[in-house]
């Protein structure tokens, strides 16, 4: 009961299934997931009009990224576990699981654009946006959140890694919600304090907003599916996804200023928005009692003028050069990491993630 879309019945069809590729494979297991979760698992007519609302929702904010952390639990997956060994029930449930992982993004990223006041969000206008939504998009977000549990009962509660994936799930996202607590409290609107943007905090940011479930999560995930329960392997695999993680935020920062809009999809607003970010931490360390000044009275305004002065500012204390020695340094801090930690679990999980983000225009 509850199997979907890769349940074969004959060789011809896991013959068709072997030649796709894992995103063609991601991307058609998603369409399944919409109609189980809004078709096939609450029969109530009652609910028609939610589950019509929860369709909606699901088909504007789950697909239209980059979907790394989702793809990253089969690609994991495939790592640590020999093909010989691989069933199709086993990859059909790492979709599904890489799919809630990209619901909780979807989650976070619903709820963030409110608190953020953002505009757009992959090359659309942010969900709470649309003029049928605005502020329903709160119980659109929770709605995101407790579809991933009903997946992850209906697909993996008969395996023995059902309790570690409900765990993994639900400590990750206290720690992403404290991560954006304290982020949310480090800058909040109106009121500009320099003296908050600590690297320290910055960091803690980071790791507990970003790095834990946009890169420990899928492969913590993958590790548990592949019966890796060691706690010990587990805090290896967090030391190099954490490093990764805090470097992906920091690009990410960096793009929200220097990338195009265009690629993106997204138009940055951390100056306006009064965030603490890289390039304003960094900033603060090598910058001028004079420019500090300057600074201070144009960061944190929802001011065209205020955003081109910050922005000039970043480049006269030669930001960009400071962002592309910090990649290269990053990068090979992730190789010494992976050559310590990394002894008893395949180098190819974390060096395919590497490669995702390394160099990244969007």
């Amino acid at each position: 009961p509850g199997s979907i879309a890769f349940v074969v019945c004959s060789s011809e069809a896991i013959h068709r299934n072997e030649l796709q590729s894992d995103p063609e494979l991601f991307d058609a297991q998603f369409q399944e997931l919409v109609k189980e979760i809004t078709e096939k698992d609450l029969t109530d007519p009652v609910l028609a009009d939610a589950l019509k609302r929860l369709r909606e929702v699901l088909l504007y904010n789950a697909p239209g990224g980059k979907r790394n952390r989702g793809l990253s639990v089969i690609g994991s997956l495939r790592e640590l576990v020999p093909p010989t060994k691989l069933t199709q029930d086993d990859v059909q449930r790492a979709l599904i699981v890489g799919w809630c992982i990209e619901l909780l993004q979807a989650f976070f990223l619903v709820a963030d654009d409110i608190m953020d006041a953002s505009v757009t969000r992959r090359g659309q206008p942010c969900w709470y946006k649309k003029e049928e939504v605005g502020m329903d998009a709160i119980n659109d977000a929770f709605l995101l959140e407790g579809a991933i549990y009903r997946l992850l009962r209906r697909h993996c509660r008969e395996q023995p890694y059902y309790i570690n994936l409900l765990e993994l799930f639900t400590e990750t996202s206290f720690q992403t919600e404290l991560g954006q607590a304290l982020d949310l409290m480090t800058a909040p609107p109106g009121q500009v304090d320099l003296n908050r943007f600590t690297l320290e905090r910055y960091k803690a940011i980071v790791k507990y907003k970003t790095a834990f479930y946009s890169f420990y999560l899928p492969v913590a995930a993958a590790m548990y599916m592949a019966g890796i329960n060691s706690e010990e392997e587990h805090n290896n695999a967090k030391h190099i996804l954490l490093e990764m993680g805090e470097f992906f935020q920091i690009q990410d920062d960096y793009l929200d200023c220097y990338g195009d809009p265009a690629v993106t999809g997204k138009i940055g607003t951390d100056i306006q928005d009064n965030k603490c970010s890289w390039l304003v931490v960094t900033a603060l360390g090598v910058m001028t009692p004079e420019q500090r000044a300057e600074l201070e009275s144009c960061y944190g305004h929802h001011d065209d003028a205020c955003v081109e002065k910050v922005k000039t500012l970043y480049n006269t204390l030669q930001i960009p050069t400071l962002y592309q020695q910090y990649e290269d340094e990053s990068y090979q801090r992730l190789q010494k990491l992976i050559v310590c930690h990394a002894q008893n679990l395949s180098h190819a999980v974390f060096l395919n993630f590497a490669k995702k983000i390394y160099k990244r225009n969007k």
